[in-house]
C-alpha cells in the first residue's frame, strides 16, 4: 500500500482500538479453549476472522477516501450511488483514473463525457442497460466513458473470484487506478489498489 501523510482521526482511532480489544478478547477465550478437550475452536477461529474482517473493512472504508480526494471531487454521488448499487445487488466497476492515464491498459468502449452524478452511474449500472456490463472511466470530476474492458488478474487467487474482481485486480496491477467493485451476488462493495483488493462499508457514508 501507498504511503500517505494523512494522519488517522480520534474517531477512526477508537473505533481501531476497540475493534483489536476485541480481537485481543477473542484470540485470549481461544487460547483458553484450547486447554479443554471437550471444546471444539473452529467456531472460535470463525468469531475471530469475522472481527478481522470488520477492522479491515472500517479501516479501508477511510482510507478510501484520502486515496480518491486528490483525484475527485465526488464523493457524495458515489458514495450515494455505491450504497444503492449495493442494497440492489446490481453489480458494478469503477475506475478511478490517478496519476496513471487508463487509456492503453482498456478496451475502450463508449465515450460519455458527462459529470459525475449518482443517477448517472446507477442508470449505467442498472440490469439490461447495454452499458452495464463494462467499467466506467472517471477523471477529476468526469465519467469519460462506459462498457470498458479492463485487463483480468493472472494471479492464483486463494478464493474464487468474480470477473468483476479479476478485472479490477487486473487493472490494479498494472497502474495506480483505484477500482471500485459492487458484487452483483452480495452486494459488497470493495476496492482495488496496486494489486490488492480491500471490503468497505455497505454504508451511505462510505466516501
Amino acid at each position: 500500500m501507498e504511503s500517505h501523510s494523512f494522519q488517522l482521526d480520534d474517531v477512526i482511532k477508537q473505533s481501531l482500538h476497540n475493534h483489536l480489544s476485541q480481537i485481543a478478547a477473542e484470540a485470549t477465550k481461544i487460547q483458553q479453549h484450547l486447554e479443554s478437550s471437550d471444546h471444539c475452536v473452529l467456531c472460535d477461529f470463525e468469531d475471530l476472522r469475522k472481527l478481522f474482517q470488520s477492522v479491515q473493512s472500517t479501516a479501508a472504508s477511510y482510507y478510501l477516501r484520502h486515496y480518491l480526494s486528490p483525484y475527485t471531487h465526488e464523493y457524495a454521488a458515489l458514495s450515494l450511488a455505491i450504497h444503492s448499487l449495493s442494497e440492489k445487488h446490481h453489480g458494478a466497476l469503477m475506475v478511478i483514473e490517478r496519476n496513471d492515464s487508463v487509456e492503453h491498459l482498456i478496451q475502450k468502449g463508449i465515450p460519455i463525457h458527462a459529470p459525475v452524478t449518482s443517477t448517472l452511474v446507477e442508470t449505467v449500472f442498472y440490469p439490461g442497460n447495454p452499458l452495464h456490463d463494462g467499467a466506467i472511466v472517471i477523471r477529476n470530476n468526469q465519467i469519460i466513458s462506459a462498457a470498458n474492458v479492463l485487463p483480468l488478474s493472472t494471479k492464483v487467487l486463494q478464493k474464487k473470484l468474480g470477473t468483476r474482481h479479476r478485472a479490477a485486480l487486473g487493472m490494479s496491477e498494472q497502474c495506480d487506478a483505484l477500482i471500485l467493485v459492487v458484487s452483483e451476488e452480495s452486494g459488497r462493495i470493495s476496492f482495488a489498489l496496486e494489486g490488492s483488493l480491500y471490503p468497505i462499508h455497505s454504508s451511505k457514508n462510505i466516501l
